[in-house]
């Protein structure tokens, strides 16, 4: 039986200061992005490019993280007692992580939209009345009343900025929370790039969703090689994604498309067909969610198969115990730990950020996390390439102070879910 919720009583309440303060804040989210993605001059070729995906970026890109936070977790060792600092994304990661009840989490992200996805989540697990509740809120398609469990449960509690982020009307009148009635992980530059995937490859007569239809690994492996692995090889999808705004779905900006190429034969369409090989072909459907969102374009029910973690009932109680232990910050990560005494940080989780980056941005950071580490911390993180992206470019005084762990790289790297990046790296912390 579906239960609908009453409005709350001051659902649009604080209108005009919410809309004053999101003004403010949609100005300076896109300047941030900027900061961290310009490297042209703004009339050449690649500058253009770089401020298109800037403008991009400045909305939703995911709506649901892309890195295997389960992974995270083993790499990280994370245990109790451990402060995390981590960029926030889609912020599937974060709820992952309080599983194992670190101290604190603080989430930096210089995407407003992100910053309002990860308010709204933790709000949600502190307020829907049951895990039933934010299972249908964040789980399952198509439930039509979300957006009034969010005027009911949430809306009171969440700050004016993210609220005015989920109550904006478009041009049809209808709210942004309105997408929850819907299928959430449809939206967003990921979910849109996943969408063109599968139109795509019906016009060349390849339904993506047929994947579901395999039994085992050799029936996945069989569909891959049989029906998608073709579509690579045509002269038209080798030419779309030689663009490189073409991968700005996936978040990648021009930076890192230039790096991610360096993975396959010379062809952007080799390296897709790769990643996506790992993503159908090395791991079964029954424990990989993120197969089901790129090819069925739903999370599974309960029972059908793995869920994130923080949509699993055995996790939920743990989660929203811990869950106050978060904080969410709309920041510059090398500025956030610029603000933080030294030796404070645990762990540190990257995504694929440095893929981003600048030399001279590369070492302010390993400056920054080098100074705020304990003793024996760790930091995690992905690139579109193999290799690490440290050596050469981050002074070696300051990488000295760091232990690669190169094969454990490695088999974590073959273990991530996710599929869509060439390494996964971890670093620790020598002892002084």
């Amino acid at each position: 039986m579906t239960l609908g919720y009453p409005l709350a009583a001051k659902q649009m309440g604080n209108h005009f200061v919410m809309t004053d303060v999101s003004s403010d804040l949609v100005f300076r989210r896109g300047k941030e992005v900027g900061k961290a993605v310009y490297q042209n001059r703004a009339l050449s070729k690649a500058g253009i490019s770089e401020r298109l995906f800037a403008f991009l970026f400045s909305g939703l890109v995911y709506p649901q993280i892309w890195e295997d936070p389960d992974v995270d977790m083993e790499a990280m060792q994370l245990g109790q007692g451990h402060r995390i600092v981590t960029i926030a994304s889609g912020g599937c990661n974060i709820l992952a992580y309080l599983t194992r009840s670190p101290a604190r989490i603080d989430a930096v992200d210089l995407n407003a939209a992100h910053i309002a996805l990860n308010r709204m989540k933790l709000e949600a697990v502190r307020r829907l009345p049951s895990q039933g509740d934010l299972f249908r809120f964040f789980g399952a398609a198509d439930t039509s009343h979300n957006s009034q469990a969010y005027d009911r449960f949430i809306a009171p509690h969440l700050d004016p900025v993210s609220r005015h982020y989920w109550e904006r009307r478009n041009w049809r009148g209808r709210r942004r929370i309105g997408v929850f009635d819907r299928n959430f992980y449809q939206t967003g530059l990921l979910g849109l790039f996943i969408a063109m995937g599968h139109r795509t490859a019906k016009f060349f007569g390849v339904n993506p969703a047929r994947m579901m239809e395999a039994r085992n690994l050799g029936e996945q492996r069989r569909f891959f090689n049989e029906e998608l692995a073709p579509v690579f090889d045509r002269k038209l999808l080798k030419w779309a994604t030689s663009r490189k705004a073409s991968l700005f779905g996936l978040g990648i900006p021009p930076a890192q498309y230039d790096s991610l190429i360096t993975s396959g034969d010379g062809t952007m369409a080799s390296v897709l067909k790769a990643r996506l090989e790992k993503l159908a072909c090395d791991f079964p459907l029954e424990n990989n969610y993120f197969a089901w969102q790129a090819f069925a374009r739903r999370y599974p029910e309960p029972g059908e198969a793995a869920l994130p973690a923080y949509l699993e009932k055995q996790n939920y109680e743990t989660i929203r115990g811990n869950v106050d232990r978060v904080a969410i910050h709309h920041a510059n990560l090398i500025e956030f730990l610029a603000g933080k005494d030294a030796g404070t940080v645990d762990r540190f989780i990257l995504l694929d950020a440095q893929d981003w980056m600048t030399d001279d941005q590369l070492n302010a950071l390993w400056s920054e996390i080098s100074r705020t580490a304990s003793a024996g911390a760790r930091v995690i993180f992905r690139t579109a390439a193999e290799p690490s992206l440290l050596p050469g470019r981050v002074s070696t005084s300051v990488l000295d102070q760091w232990d690669y762990q190169d094969e454990a790289s490695r088999e974590f790297s073959a273990r991530d879910r996710s599929a869509i990046y060439g390494g996964f790296h971890l670093y620790v912390k020598r002892a002084a």
